[in-house]
């Protein structure tokens, strides 16, 4: 499975351009849920677009996650990288 995240710190966005060519494929933004991050459409347009796909403080890339993972996305100051999901407690 192909998943969009942010390479650099600033947080995910996408540019004005990358917004456009998403809405005239019949997509939509993603929001906060990780599941719109693996969005075929999504992808697509990344994809197509490379670097200028990502907004103003971001470098967006896909990453391939083996279809059998529980994932999720972890950031640090919105640098974000996938993560495979697990337990934890407080």
């Amino acid at each position: 499975m192909k998943v969009a995240i942010n390479a650099c710190f600033g947080g995910f966005g996408l540019s004005p351009e990358a917004v456009s060519e998403l809405k005239k494929l019949g997509g939509k933004e993603p929001g906060s849920d990780e599941s719109e991050r693996c969005d075929p459409l999504l992808i697509q347009v990344i994809e197509k677009m490379g670097k200028q796909a990502g907004g103003p403080c971001s470098n967006l890339r896909i990453v391939e996650v083996p279809d059998d993972v529980q994932w999720e996305i972890s950031d640090y100051d919105g640098f974000e990288h996938i993560a495979e999901r697990h337990r934890t407690w407080s």
